[in-house]
């Protein structure tokens, strides 16, 4: 027995559908604080920069502007945000637009700093106005956008499964209750509205091959298409994939029509509009980059990968490209806990292999009837149109393995989702199945706002710590009182090794009103005073800025400070703290001062071990190039060398595998702006022990004497290791370090340090 709703009982639920991810969307944009969702950092200057009428901005990679690589979008989701803001006074936005210069951007750190900019968040607080109160407007307008997404998708659904409508609207709520959908719809951000005009356009090419099944005229459609698509491919690049699929579907209405005006009339009309509504922009990007999609500006501001990712490495790559589309929040550094996204990947598998079956048993009921196929042709070709090139181009070329960058294709996705968990189920679990898996979705979608985001920007409590007797006073040079007191600190552990982790607890006491945002760092300084692990943030885990700050307030920090894996050891490390000015660093940090005038103070000091390994190899290390050979030690005869000396660099390597390539390594003094002072190429051991003679899993010890240019300044070099080989023709091959968890990273290791003194 098929489960049924009444049209009543459809459209009421649908309703609700759309209202509860109106307010869950809501909840996501009241909840996190201004630009801290995915880039809106970058998306709002652009919404802002229209609305005061300067018009669209030249990218300029050596002079990016606040937008940075956002103003290479296309700008129709721009224009509309900036329509309903324009109205707003808006020149306050350097009051809240300050962005943390510390921020650990897509990276999940265990002390936090996460937020993208620094807060006032009374400021913030209702009621809104000027940049506050723009910066909601968008983003509520972002929601709208979101509801009529889902609506379309709910209306593909029933094209794809006409005989199950409930799986439509189990479907679109899945949509509706990905967290991360919820969180991009509730942010400055052209997602929104590209996914929305997506799912309307596919929307209408389906409509477009049912009219010619129907032998009805397509025509009032096709123009609905063309006007949709334009739009869609002004908003974002990654619509553009819809052309040939409005191709496709016009060729199969016209074909079972017999009505070939509909392919060679209706198509070129397509074209057309589209071209009228969006040419202009692509015609842009032509005259100023020579690039219709302007993807050289983009990338050139948005950096890339050293070399192109292999499908093995984006392979590697596949968990964080599923955290961030089930959800990844903030700047991609606020995840949820692994087991979500443990159940929701499995999930995910299971609905690959469910969709397998449910394709299988209607290929077997339907046989190979296009009529009943083209629907779901459509929304698989779709998905793989968004997905393939991501993985293939431009993922492979950027460090953009996003799983919301598919959202182009998010309707699509969520259908088959949800049809692959419960279609290949009995008619009666099906329901059910696809029941449990929107309920679990949406309570995942109503707690994260609460339980994972608006904790992460959350002001640190009030110490009451009192003065222990041993406080450290800082102040400006240019104040006579001190400005920031260090009441207590603890320091653990007492003893550690390369690779792990030093903790640091302080609470602090702001003692006078400050005018500037100051720093407060932690260095791990080695007896060459050679810095094995930093830490830098503002106060609060990055969240407040100095001058915020009143008078009396006392606040504690934790700081998980890293210890470099190639940090020398053994050593003695001190602990050294200090404040200093960010903005001033453009010209030479100004750091503040102790009551006897020493700009830093040590805490303690921590002995650094050597890791150890079974053959008791000096500094022992992992680093694996290619799978082919691994850099497993190192020890230098001196970590203090003068300009024209020699010095000596021994390496300590172990092969992963029979080599058929003779490979060189190449040691490098490394300066600023990576220009190399001392360099030494040879395979190993001088050439005498090539790595086409390793046995596999042997140690062999490599030694290399490298001198340091003459002309070399005063200074602190990193050394720098890399292995390659090289073609008949020159070609240099580099071999990339492969990651435990098989992904492919740099060609390079920064093994260490090196002073060079005059």
């Amino acid at each position: 027995m098929n489960f049924a709703l009444t049209p009543t009982t459809e459209k009421r639920l649908l309703i609700v559908l759309l209202a509860t991810f109106a307010v869950a969307a809501a909840i996501y944009s009241v909840l996190t604080p201004l630009f801290e969702m995915s880039d809106e950092l970058w998306h709002y200057p652009m919404v802002k920069t229209l609305a005061d009428g300067n018009g669209l901005p030249i990218q300029d990679p050596a002079h990016p502007g606040p937008w940075k690589q956002e103003g290479s979008q296309p700008p129709l989701y721009y224009y509309l945000a900036a329509a309903a803001t324009t109205w707003i006074d808006t020149c306050d936005v350097g009051e809240v637009l300050r962005p943390n210069p510390h921020v650990d951007n897509g990276i999940i750190t265990p002390d936090g700093n996460n937020n993208l900019v620094v807060h006032n968040y009374k400021r913030e607080a209702w009621p809104w106005y000027g940049t506050v109160l723009a910066v909601h407007l968008a983003r509520f307008l972002s929601v709208i956008f979101g509801m009529v997404a889902i609506y379309f998708t709910y209306r593909i659904g029933l094209e794809i499964f006409p005989q199950r409508r409930w799986l439509a609207l189990a479907g679109a709520a899945v949509m509706a209750f990905t967290p991360m959908f919820a969180f991009i719809s509730g942010a400055v951000n052209n997602d929104s509205l590209s996914v929305m005009l997506a799912a309307a356009a596919l929307w209408i090419m389906m409509t477009i091959v049912r009219k010619g099944e129907d032998k009805v005229p397509t025509l009032r459609f096709s123009v609905a298409l063309g006007i949709t698509l334009g739009l869609a491919v002004l908003t974002k690049t990654s619509t553009l994939g819809l052309f040939g699929l409005a191709g496709i579907s016009l060729a199969y209405a016209a074909w079972k029509s017999k009505r070939w005006q509909t392919l060679f009339v209706e198509g070129p009309l397509i074209i057309v509009l589209a071209t009228v509504i969006a040419g202009w922009w692509y015609y842009r990007n032509i005259q100023l980059y020579g690039d219709p999609l302007g993807l050289s500006a983009f990338i050139a501001i948005l950096g890339q990968r050293a070399r192109p990712a292999s499908l093995t490495q984006l392979w590697g790559e596949r968990f964080g490209f599923m955290q961030s589309y089930w959800g990844l929040f903030g700047g991609v550094n606020i995840p949820m806990p692994d087991w979500v996204y443990t159940i929701l990947n499995c999930l995910a598998v299971i609905s690959v292999i469910g969709i397998i079956l449910a394709l299988a048993l209607r290929l077997r009921h339907d046989g190979l009837s296009l009529s009943k196929w083209m629907p779901a042709l459509l929304s698989l070709f779709w998905i793989a149109g968004v997905v393939l090139p991501l993985a293939l181009s431009w993922a492979r070329v950027t460090w953009s393995s996003q799983g919301r960058l598919v959202f182009a294709a998010i309707s699509c996705i969520s259908l088959w989702f949800t049809a692959g968990l419960s279609e290949p189920l009995p008619n009666r679990l099906a329901p059910i199945m696809a029941g449990s898996i929107v309920g679990g979705m949406a309570i995942l979608t109503f707690l994260s706002p609460f339980v994972w985001i608006a904790p992460s920007y959350a002001l640190p409590s009030p110490s009451v710590e009192t003065d222990s007797g041993h406080s450290i006073d800082f102040k400006d040079k240019s104040s006579s009182h001190p400005l920031m007191r260090l009441l207590s600190y603890q320091v653990s552990p007492s003893a550690t090794n390369p690779g792990r982790e030093v903790v640091v607890k302080a609470t602090w006491e702001s003692l006078g009103q400050m005018d500037r945002d100051w720093s407060i760092f932690i260095h791990l300084e080695d007896s060459a005073n050679f810095i094995a692990g930093q830490r830098d943030m503002y106060p609060g885990q990055g969240l407040i800025a100095t001058s915020d700050i009143d008078p009396g307030f006392k606040w504690s920090d934790t700081y998980v400070i890293p210890i470099s894996a190639t940090a020398y050891a053994p050593e003695n490390l001190s602990v050294r703290v200090g404040l200093y000015d960010y903005a001033s660093c453009v010209t030479g940090c100004k750091r503040m001062q102790t009551e006897d005038g020493k700009d830093s103070v040590v805490l303690d000091t921590i002995l650094l071990n050597p890791n150890t390994d079974a053959n008791d190899t000096p500094n022992p290390v992992h680093f694996d190039f290619g799978g082919e050979l691994a850099l497993v030690g190192y020890k230098l005869d001196t970590r203090t060398v003068s300009a024209g000396n020699p010095f000596t660099v021994d390496l300590y390597w172990r092969g992963l595998a029979k080599m058929s390539q003779n490979y060189t390594v190449s040691i490098q003094l490394l300066g600023p702006e990576t220009r190399i002072f001392a360099q030494k190429d040879s395979w190993p051991q001088d050439g005498e022990l090539p790595t086409s003679t390793w046995i596999p899993n042997s140690l062999v010890e490599d030694s290399y004497t490298l001198t340091v240019n003459p002309d070399t300044p005063a200074g602190v070099y990193d050394l720098q290791v890399v292995v390659y080989s090289t073609d008949n023709d020159g070609t240099i091959n580099k071999l990339q370090l492969v990651t435990q968890d098989n992904r492919l990273v740099d060609d390079f290791v920064l093994l260490t340090k090196l002073r060079v003194i005059p």
